[in-house]
């Protein structure tokens, strides 16, 4: 289930705000010691589509990184800056302004409780995991499974430093404001949120079940993915972040529809001259379904740069 945190990592912040978590879970997060890696030796990954008059540089994102990692430099750095538009996932939108509209998809209703969903096993497990967090039984209770699964998924992290504000996309952001590049998203907040949403109730359960019972192994699992990403190991970091995903319904709804709806924002946009640096989560461009894939049957190649 792993991949799917990036799907929701810059929502992290907002699903977070919209609890009151008790002093164990609120209290400050330690400070993250600065990675020590010499430059020279993370490489991550890039690709370039490219016509006589557009180029389109794909660059894999790590939504969380530890601070202290020197990856914006050589030939990532390079194309940013030969670049003149920046397209994420998600752009310019503040977590404050999307409260409401989290919590209108996130709520059960009609008198449902989360834990009132569970078989007796589901629950007695559900509940340790929240108990090894210090959080409160009836923490989630009021909302929709896929909410307790992103904040049981997120909350670990964010404990240890691991925040968007140390992620890729938080750089690219602040680079492009310093160049003057327009940056645009392929998405919205809503939008992804209402992926979750709209996710059968069974879905959203198993999905639920599944980050509970890899809880032990969260951070374990991000560093390997992080080791991955910062070697270039595209297809490594890909099945790293799809390895515990067996739910065909979640690969088809939130990866491979949305490489495929990518592939055809590209496809278009290489119909219009210019160059753009596009940034999505890694393990959207690696493995079966990956924009690459998907650029392939709509006849474009992305060549592997670095």
């Amino acid at each position: 289930m792993d991949w799917i945190c990036k799907v929701i990592a810059r929502l992290a912040a907002l699903l977070m705000a919209c609890i009151a978590f008790p002093a164990s879970a609120g209290e400050a997060m330690p400070e993250v010691a600065a990675a020590s890696v010499a430059p020279a030796e993370i490489r991550p990954a890039l690709w370039k589509i490219t016509d006589d008059d557009t180029t389109i540089w794909l660059f894999g994102t790590i939504h969380a990184l530890p601070p202290g990692l020197t990856w914006f430099d050589g030939k990532v750095a390079e194309a940013f800056a030969e670049s003149d538009e920046l397209i994420t996932e998600i752009a310019g939108e503040e977590p404050a302004e999307m409260q409401g509209v989290v919590l209108q998809k996130a709520m059960l209703g009609d008198g449902k409780t989360l834990r009132g969903l569970m078989s007796e096993t589901e629950r007695a497990d559900y509940e340790a995991a929240l108990t090894s967090l210090g959080l409160p039984l009836a923490v989630f209770d009021a909302f929709e499974p896929w909410y307790a699964a992103v904040g049981l998924s997120t909350l670990p992290l964010m404990r240890d430093g691991f925040v968007r504000e140390h992620g890729v996309e938080e750089a690219l952001d602040s680079r492009a404001k310093e160049l003057g590049h327009a940056h645009a998203g392929l998405e919205t907040s809503e939008y992804q949120l209402g992926l979750f949403d709209e996710l059968p109730l069974d879905v959203q359960k198993r999905y639920l079940s599944e980050v509970v019972e890899n809880l032990p192994t969260l951070k374990e699992d991000l560093h390997k993915m992080i080791a991955a990403w910062k070697t270039g190991d595209a297809e490594g970091l890909a099945a790293l972040m799809n390895a515990q995903e067996d739910d065909p319904v979640l690969v088809e709804t939130l990866l491979v529809n949305r490489n495929r709806t990518w592939a055809g924002w590209i496809s278009e946009r290489m119909g219009k001259p210019g160059k753009v640096f596009l940034a999505v989560g890694a393990g959207h461009l690696a493995g079966a379904g990956s924009v690459q894939e998907q650029l392939v049957a709509r006849g474009l190649t992305a060549i592997r740069v670095q």
